[in-house]
């Protein structure tokens, strides 16, 4: 049964134009903070390590729990605001985003700072679905109407692009916490700010609930992750077992669950066209080697070059500006080559990227390594804009709804799966290259140290300080380790986008 089109969403015009305007700009604060906290947290987590005494397999948690429950949730949340108002659902979630923000920066061990970073995914998955409706509802004429909208997606590239700064001044100035405190004034001025210039949103008429399935999708997602991460450890038990095979039966029930609603979450009877599923999947990978390899590229800036938070920052953004670069040439590209074949040679750019990061990660040259960073983002730039573009396009006019639902959690889910899936690749090749490596026996209780991260054998602070020399030996090991482990991470991310081009030539060749 196909899904029945809803009624198109009525606008509320502001009482001015200016007002409307004023408006667009307090919608713009929670998606700039939504994308600027990324990149935030990925320069915090060498400093979260020393000052937690966090695991490896802890900072993978707090990296992409906050992904994870938002992919999960943000299909569920945007149907909320539908049925209850999208203005009231993006108070309480900026609410929620600033207390579970302050409960972040403040958390006294590494455990509480991944709960407190669930809570922020939950309330962060209100911001984005909300946020749209509300800029694209405060004008009536189409032309406001697009520019209100391209107003807060470009608040999402300005994000991207000033979080490396940011957040390498706030991490050099002060302590780790403030790279997730800097939620809650951003939230307090939304509060502040959306009463005074953006009208409620009517309610969508027969707009439906699906908690069960947003449920299942998260059970699912973190089952998955969880297994992957107790095989990074080398934790071969019955449990990764176990929870791959119930997250394969919670996946399954959700599908069925999908196809037999008339209203369904997310409508998965669209990945019946080949096209359509290839276009979704080079979105979700596109992202899922993106977010994997920043996460990997931070901790090599920090932990392995010894680079200061504010110049790993400081080249990072390098890379944050090519992927807006390469998303603003995109569309103009596309008209003149087709986009089919802007994504076949943008998916080929980046896997050049990869493999040259894989090259040279292991050189010790910044420069090198962020040439190779901004190839990467230049060529995944062009991907996520042709490639929503062409999901919401293909779902034609009475399943528009769904596909944009799809090409809204399809990143997300990208994204969190990405860091699980690299970020283990990663930790169990750093594991079994410091296993094997040969080391005197007196340095078995720092090898072990070493198994948690090379955050744990940190050298001491200060000039003063002697160096055993026997950790410093452990430490070149562990150094070349993190490396292998980058050019694992690297090399994975250059074969995923050489499928991804396979696919797409099949998919998209005339029969």
């Amino acid at each position: 049964m196909d899904t029945q089109p809803r009624p198109p969403v009525p606008t509320v015009a502001p009482k001015t134009r200016r007002t409307g305007w004023w408006g667009v700009a307090a919608l713009a604060l929670p998606a700039l903070l939504a994308s600027l906290e990324l990149t935030v947290t990925n320069l915090a987590l060498p400093s979260i390590a020393i000052a937690l005494q966090a695991t490896s397999l802890q900072l993978l948690w707090i990296a992409d729990v906050y992904a994870l429950l938002l992919a999960g949730s943000l299909v569920l949340m945007g149907a909320l605001g539908d049925r209850f108002g999208s203005r009231r659902i993006l108070l309480l979630g900026a609410a929620g985003y600033g207390v579970a923000s302050c409960l972040a920066a403040f958390a006294p061990t590494a455990d509480t700072l991944i709960v407190a970073r669930g809570l922020m995914g939950i309330a962060g998955a209100t911001l984005m679905p909300s946020t749209l409706a509300l800029a694209s509802s405060l004008f009536p004429d189409a032309r406001r109407r697009a520019t209100a909208v391209a107003m807060i997606i470009a608040s999402v590239s300005a994000g991207t692009a000033l979080g490396p700064l940011v957040g390498g001044v706030l991490l050099e100035q002060f302590w780790w916490g403030s790279a997730f405190l800097i939620g809650a004034p951003i939230m307090l001025l939304v509060l502040v700010l959306v009463p005074m210039f953006v009208p409620e949103r009517p309610r969508v008429p027969g707009a439906r609930l699906d908690v069960l399935s947003a449920a299942l999708i998260c059970a699912c997602l973190l089952l998955c992750v969880a297994a992957l991460k107790r095989l990074a450890t080398g934790e071969l038990t019955v449990f990764p077992l176990l929870a791959i095979l119930l997250a394969v039966g919670l996946g399954v029930w959700f599908v069925r669950r999908q196809l037999r609603s008339p209203f369904p979450l997310l409508d998965v009877r669209l990945f019946a066209g080949r096209r359509f599923t290839t276009t979704v999947l080079t979105l979700t990978l596109g992202i899922f080697v993106l977010w994997g390899s920043n996460y990997a590229l931070a901790q090599l800036l920090q932990l392995v070059l010894g680079l200061s938070p504010i110049v790993a920052g400081i080249w990072t953004a390098a890379p944050a500006v090519a992927v807006i670069a390469g998303s603003t040439l995109a569309p103009r590209w596309a008209a003149r080559f087709t986009p089919e074949r802007v994504t076949i040679a943008s998916l080929v750019l980046a896997g050049i990227g990869y493999t040259l990061l894989g090259v040279v990660s292991g050189s010790g040259d910044p420069l090198l390594i962020i040439a190779a960073a901004v190839l990467i983002s230049a060529g995944l730039g062009p991907i996520m804009v042709l490639t929503t573009a062409a999901i919401i396009e293909s779902g034609g006019p009475e399943r528009a709804g769904a596909a944009a639902a799809i090409s809204s959690t399809a990143p997300q889910v990208g994204g969190a799966v990405g860091l699980a899936v690299l970020g283990s690749i990663g930790l169990g090749v750093y594991r079994s290259t410091l296993e094997a490596a040969d080391l005197p026996r007196r340095a078995a209780e720092l090898r072990d140290r070493a198994m948690d991260g090379l955050a744990a054998i940190a050298p001491p602070q200060g000039g003063d300080s002697p160096v055993d020399p026997l950790l410093g030996a452990v430490r070149t090991v562990a150094v070349e380790a993190q490396i292998a482990g980058l050019q694992a991470v690297a090399f994975t991310c250059a074969g995923v986008l050489l499928a991804c081009v396979i696919a797409n030539i099949l998919a998209f060749r005339k029969p």
